[in-house]
């Protein structure tokens, strides 16, 4: 199979690629920055260059009978909440998607698959409510509520044969900056609880992100049906408990917690968005449950002893 990563090249898109190229399959980015060279000096991938925004040459990528799209591009939502971020959050999502799918529209066959990335996030903070495929997403909230849900109804028109909207928990992985930071702050003593630490998180392990992405592409078994599948571990924890197992892991038993109002003004010096800390949801996946997928990690303490082996 020929898989077009769009916004391939951030992390997410990288442990997809490796794993994809390993099987045997051709995999091309779509990204703004190609890296010069041929694929095999780039583990096999091929670079190419699209301004996520039009159509444009790289739609011949897309013809090859049998081509599926998955879709991760869009800005990082690291980012100060400022009407202008927000904006750009929106605009880099939407915008995206609607060009792959008016190059989808122009193509002689449709696509085979479809795997359009989307976040537990468009619950906002959902308190103690527990989520899966069927719960109702509130309308008309700001940050990535508002956000996601333009973002999964640019999908529509796509001419594909089969598609799957994977609403991602936070995903965890070595080396990246969410997971190093609060690492970071447990070493040092500063990994209590972040608030009230009640506030839910909904996490996955990034390999069996990358299964999960492989099943909608029924390139792994149980294959997923079309549709909303949340792509999260089938155990999430609370803050207080993420931070605990995150000390616990660098052999530290204590941690200062931080006060809601100490972490508004450690975002504000870091520009990024307090909410991101703050907020939180409880989201399970009936879909993955009802078609018997298994996870390899669907306990916390686990990954993250994994992910610092």
């Amino acid at each position: 199979m020929r898989i077009v990563i769009a916004g391939g090249s951030g992390t997410l898109g990288r442990a997809l690629s490796t794993t994809l190229v390993k099987r045997g399959h051709d995999v091309v980015i779509l990204t703004r920055s190609p890296r010069p060279g041929p694929p095999d000096q780039h583990r096999g991938v091929r670079d190419v260059l699209w301004d996520a925004r039009t159509v444009g040459p790289w739609k011949s990528e897309l013809d090859a009978p049998g081509t599926a799209v998955v879709n991760l591009a869009g800005r990082l939502v690291d980012a100060r909440p400022t009407p202008e971020n927000i904006a750009d959050l929106t605009r880099s999502r939407v915008e995206a998607t609607i060009a792959l799918v008016e190059a989808s529209r122009q193509l002689e066959h449709p696509l085979e698959h479809w795997v359009q990335a989307s976040t537990t996030a468009i619950w906002s903070d959902a308190g103690e409510q527990r989520l899966d495929e069927t719960s109702t997403v509130p309308v008309g909230l700001p940050q990535m509520t508002g956000v996601a849900e333009r973002w999964e109804h640019a999908l529509d028109g796509a001419r594909c044969d089969h598609q799957v909207v994977l609403r991602t928990g936070i995903v965890l992985e070595a080396g990246t900056p969410a997971l190093d930071r609060l690492l970071l702050l447990a070493r040092w003593g500063l990994g209590g609880a972040v608030g009230t630490g009640r506030q839910w998180v909904s996490w996955i392990h990034v390999e069996d992100w990358v299964r999960i992405v492989l099943a909608s592409l029924g390139l792994e078994q149980p294959g997923l049906p079309a549709g909303i599948v949340i792509a999260s571990a089938p155990h999430p924890v609370q803050n207080a408990e993420l931070m605990r197992t995150l000390r616990r892991a660098v052999g530290r038993p204590f941690g200062l917690p931080t006060p809601a109002p100490l972490l508004r003004l450690g975002a504000a010096l870091l520009r990024t968005d307090p909410a991101l800390g703050l907020t939180g949801r409880h989201a399970t996946s009936r879909v993955l449950d009802d078609v018997g997928f298994q996870f390899r990690y669907p306990h916390l303490e686990d990954a993250v002893a994994a992910l610092l082996r």
